[in-house]
């Protein structure tokens, strides 16, 4: 096969066709994301290909269960950990299944943000705060008041 210019592609055929660098109106297929592929061999169960996803949620929902029995702190601190523990199996595995959604740079910082996040909230909730950031109290005073 010969390609004639650098936006030639081949057509059904095998033979070289010019091809336009325009998106196309419609989609007409999606690629699987990187990392997509199964995190263990095609001839084990599906649960055991999806292990990543099942653990990230397995312990979701463990949180939100300790958190439905008015444990809240811990529970949440469960959620953000899974959301945490997700990030680094998505930047550690090759391949994680269902848990690879977007780009594995865009699922790394969207669980690794979004974990953070409820942990440090979780860590600051009231009563008895267990971390205290000293200028967010300040700046919420001086929003409110003002």
């Amino acid at each position: 096969m010969e390609v004639r210019d650098p936006v030639s592609a081949p057509d059904a055929e095998g033979r070289p066709r010019r091809t336009t660098r325009r998106f196309p109106l419609f989609t007409k297929d999606t690629a699987r994301p990187e990392g997509g592929g199964r995190a263990a061999s095609g001839e084990a169960p599906a649960p055991a290909r999806q292990w990543p996803m099942l653990a990230v949620l397995g312990t979701v929902g463990l949180g939100l269960l300790v958190t439905a029995f008015d444990l809240f702190r811990l529970g949440t601190l469960l959620v953000g950990a899974a959301l945490l523990a997700g990030a680094v199996l998505r930047w550690v595995l090759p391949g994680v299944g269902m848990l690879a959604v977007r780009s594995r740079f865009t699922d790394i910082v969207t669980y690794g943000v979004l974990g953070l996040s409820i942990v440090m909230l979780a860590l600051m909730a009231q009563p008895n705060p267990l971390l205290e950031i000293p200028f967010l109290k300040d700046t919420l005073h001086f929003t409110v008041s003002n």
